[in-house]
């Protein structure tokens, strides 16, 4: 390998150690003022980021076996992480769900969604500038690993895009059920993410996030 590769390789990996931080401070934020302000979708958002740290960690490890022999297999730790986090991710869902429901019949409503436009707008410039990075790095090296990780950040930004039209709608119109259908957006992201994880362990799927690498 040399250096110009190791170079894109330290970057893909510190981009990765970012996305771990940066979704750990989302998520305790989220999760805190979600419940605060009795917002199932940001809540459910906060809980998301941390689901999002495990497979970080996941990504990272893949990033260092790539970096050390790119032709090597996936590693057991890449596979156990894929399958705890697909795991994650279904109990999440099924989490959001139940939640819907118990606020829907007890007609319970956001006192405020205002930390929800807040953190969606922080959430998607950063998820954005992640993507294009992660994206950049993975053409200049031509890995399909990265460029993959690359395409799975797009649902970070999708998901935020739920939560920003969700929060704005409520915010704004006081729409009683806002909240509920941006919890039911992010009920189908995270069922969907779930059953790609454990495809991508059991090796059906190189490439993730519905996007040819």
């Amino acid at each position: 390998m040399n250096i110009s590769d190791q170079v894109l390789y330290t970057r893909a990996f510190r981009l990765s150690l970012f996305t771990i931080v940066y979704n750990i401070a989302e998520g305790v934020v989220s999760m805190i003022m979600g419940y605060a302000d009795e917002t199932l979708v940001l809540f459910g958002f906060g809980a998301d980021s941390f689901i999002e740290v495990l497979s970080g960690v996941g990504i990272a490890v893949m990033i260092i076996r790539i970096r050390n022999n790119p032709d090597s297999p996936p590693s057991r730790f890449e596979i156990s992480a894929l399958k705890i986090t697909g795991t994650a991710f279904y109990m999440l869902a099924v989490a959001l769900l139940a939640g819907i429901v118990v606020n829907t019949l007890q007609q319970r409503k956001p006192e405020t969604t205002l930390w929800g436009i807040v953190i969606s707008l922080v959430s998607i410039a950063v998820m954005t500038w992640l993507m294009l990075s992660k994206k950049r790095v993975g053409k200049a090296l031509n890995s399909e690993p990265v460029l993959a990780d690359a395409s799975c950040t797009r649902i970070c930004i999708y998901m935020s895009l739920v939560l920003l039209a969700s929060s704005v709608i409520y915010e704004f119109t006081g729409f009683a059920y806002a909240d509920a259908i941006g919890a039911a957006g992010l009920v189908y992201f995270s069922w969907s993410e779930g059953r790609e994880a454990f495809e991508k362990a059991k090796g059906r799927i190189s490439c993730s996030c519905g996007d040819n690498c």
